[in-house]
Order: structure tokens, then sequence, then C-alpha cells
């Protein structure tokens, strides 16, 4: 059981959130379920008549760009767009935000690179004051913010359409190796500066993937680094179970398999349909609730705050990319891509390569970041990355918060105080 049920979790969060008048987080599901999910014929179209996926419609919070949508509505910050090519044709969108105090020529620059179903709109959900993307513009930072593929602002390529099932064929693989090196890249050409890198959740497991190629890889990103924070750091996912889980391990391969989904996204009525009914079927689960099935228990989170973030999620990813997590916390190594067979092929061997995180210079400066309620960064996972890390202690701060869930590392009232602020110090000590 691995990252892909926890998932559909959280698209049931969602799904449930988005059915309910604000303020009541929920509404119960129907469907029933038996050994696989009963899908109602009215909301279940037929695998070769389902009408391709569309981008996600516009919304107040969707329409035009994180810069006007979050950004340009709050007084005293600037923003700019940019969008960025991967060498795999990907076109990503990228924000550049500063305080309307001092030159970003003369700044540190800082890039924000959001989790799994989230975008870059993430760092802007609550007040300047407890922002993190307002505050290190606040602090004297030049931020730069990713939204990695497949997520709203994020949807175009050279050659294909979203609309394609060939256009979602990547997983946080492609997100270490392409996304990342092009926003790093472009952001230092721009900047001519070294770059703090802020990860959260899936953007540490890019960075992670990416730092332990080590610096002579071929894009050299790491040389183009000053520091890393990585909050609710994730490589390995070897300690998520609960019943919904087991349920989807039992009955996913059934329902969605072959390549009938490329995209993960609720506009589809078939997911839709699937989660809703297993949701029902286990008695007890209270749907009302589930986020803090997915995320462990928060602590810190206000309404205002939790609605902006439903409102803005939850963003695309890819099936393959569930598949990925999945396969990370089934195996319990920090691996690429497993094609099975395809593994010769691909990578000329019999199983996917690992990732190396010796590998990672023992100069970079690290910051981490973890919550012992974290159910998806869980504290065990994470002692397991920081034993193989072997990074050295002078090079390396540590926080572990006890009463920390997985989302107020973004959003909680307190993290401008509990997170931030050390972090920001943390950063500004580095030469």
């Amino acid at each position: 059981m691995g990252l892909i049920q926890y998932c559909f979790l959280f698209l049931v969060v969602f799904h449930v959130v988005f059915n309910e008048p604000r303020g009541a987080y929920g509404t119960r599901f129907g469907g029933s379920i038996s050994n696989a999910p009963a899908l109602a014929p009215e909301t279940a179209p037929a695998p070769d008549t389902a009408p391709p996926l569309a981008p996600s419609p516009a919304t107040p919070l969707t329409a035009g760009g994180v810069c006007e949508s979050m950004v340009n509505r709050v007084a005293g910050y600037k923003c700019q767009e940019f969008t960025v090519t991967t060498k795999d044709g990907y076109i990503l969108s990228l924000q550049r935000v500063n305080s309307a105090k001092g030159n970003p020529k003369t700044k540190e620059p800082a890039f924000l690179q959001h989790g799994l179903f989230m975008d870059g709109a993430s760092w802007f959900l609550d007040s300047p004051k407890q922002s993190l993307g307002f505050i290190l513009a606040d602090n004297g930072y030049d931020v730069w913010v990713g939204n990695t593929r497949g997520t709203r602002y994020s949807r175009r390529h050279k050659n294909l359409d979203a609309s394609f099932p060939l256009y979602w064929d990547f997983s946080w693989d492609e997100m270490a190796q392409y996304d990342l090196p092009a926003y790093i890249n472009f952001v230092y050409k721009q900047t001519k500066k070294k770059i703090n890198y802020i990860g959260h959740s899936q953007g540490t497991i890019m960075a992670l993937a990416s730092f332990s190629l080590g610096p002579k890889a071929p894009d050299e990103v790491l040389t183009k680094l000053k520091a890393a924070a990585l909050l609710s750091p994730v490589a390995y996912l070897s300690y998520m179970l609960n019943e919904f889980s087991r349920m989807v391990a039992k009955t996913f391969p059934t329902e969605f398999g072959g390549d009938v989904m490329a995209e993960i996204n609720m506009s589809q009525p078939q997911t839709s349909a699937y989660l809703g009914a297993i949701c029902k079927s286990i008695p007890g689960l209270n749907c009302y609730d589930s986020v803090s099935s997915f995320t462990g228990k928060n602590c810190c989170l206000n309404a205002t705050s939790f609605d902006k973030f439903i409102a803005n999620s939850p963003q695309s990813t890819s099936a393959k990319n569930s598949i990925h997590l999945a396969q990370t916390s089934n195996s319990g190594k920090f691996t690429k891509y497993n094609y099975g067979i395809g593994n010769i092929l691909k990578y000329g061997q019999a199983t996917p390569p690992p990732y190396p995180l010796t590998n990672i210079p023992k100069n970079l400066p690290l910051f981490i970041s973890y919550g012992v309620n974290d159910a998806l960064a869980d504290p065990q996972d994470v002692e397991h990355l920081l034993s193989d890390m072997k990074h050295p202690k002078n090079k390396l701060e540590v926080q572990k918060i006890s009463n920390y869930g997985h989302l107020d590392f973004i959003i909680a009232t307190n993290a401008n105080r509990i997170i931030f602020k050390p972090m920001i110090a943390f950063l500004k000590r580095q030469k």
C-alpha cells in the first residue's frame, strides 16, 4: 500500500469539500462496493467511450495566473509571469515576486517548489505575515515560484495537448530530471546569483532525486545553489497505512487497469464514483474529516486559509506519477520508475537505478523540518532519510515539530514563527 492510495484519499477529500457549502466540508458519497467498485451507469462511461479530459475550468483563483489571482491583489508586492520550456518539451509557468522595497538585482534569489496536488499559489494562501512567498519577499529575497507539469498553469507542451494520454507519460523522475533544472537554470541566468531552494513534500522528492545525481550532473543544478530547505521531506514512503488505502489497493487495479486514466483529475466521473463507493463501503470512515486521515492531524489551520487551500486544489497529476510513488512505498527504496521487464530497455539493467543520497554534496547547507503527526512524511521515513544521507552536522539543521501534520508546513497560523523564521535565519547564515 503506497502513496497512490493516499492520492485517491486526497481526491476523496476534495470531492467531499467541493460538494458542500463552505464550512461544512463534506457530503456523503453515494455508491456501493463489494469486491470491486459498483459504478453508477449514469456517471461511469465505458473506457472506450469516455471523452478526453479537458483542462480544469477557470475559477476566480485560476484565472489569469498566480500573479493576478494571488499576488497582485495584495498591495506592496510586484509579480511577473514567465514560461520555461523543459528539454522534453513541457512549457511551465514561473512567477517572480518581490516586495516594493529594494532592487531585485541586489537580492538573493529563493526558489519555491510546491507539493503533490498543489501549485505555486499554495505559497500565497494566507496574509503576507503568514504566507511564505510574501514573508521571503519581505525579508529581502527575490522570490521565484515553480509550477510542475500538469498543474493548471503548466499544461502546455511544444508538441502534445494535455487531453492526450501521451502528455501524461511522466512521473517525479521527469520533474527532477527536467522541470527542476529548467527552473533553476532560468533563475540563475536571470539573477546571476546562487539560489536558495525551498521545497514542500513532492518538491523535496524532486530536490533529493536531483541532488543525488551530484554536482557533475548534465544540468549542474547543484553548482547554482547556495542552500536548500526541505519541508516535510519525502524519499522513503514505508509508513502509510489505513483501511481506505487497503481497499483502494485491492480494487484499483481491477477498476483502472491498463492505460484507462492518464491524468488523475476529479473531473473524471468514473474516478469520482469509484472513490465515493469506497468511502461509503468502510464502516466508521468519517468522510467529513478525511483530511486528517490523509495528511495527519494538523494542529494549526484556520478556516480562512483552509478554504483558500481547498479552492486552490487539487491540481492534476499523472497516474504514472502516483504509481511511481506507490512503487517507492512498496519497495522501501528511493529509485527511478520501475518498468518491470522494460527496465532492461530503459536502464540497461533488470531493476530501476537508485538515487544515491550519499552523493548529495556534504558542503550543501540543508535545513530539514518534519512533523510528528505527518502521515505522509512519516517521522520514521524522515529519520531513514537522514540516516542514509549521512550529512555533516555543521551543514545540517533539523527541526522535529511535535504537533505538526503535512499541511501545517504551508498554511499553519504559526508556521511563520515555528518554521519560516528559523529557516530564513539558517539561510542567511550561509556564505
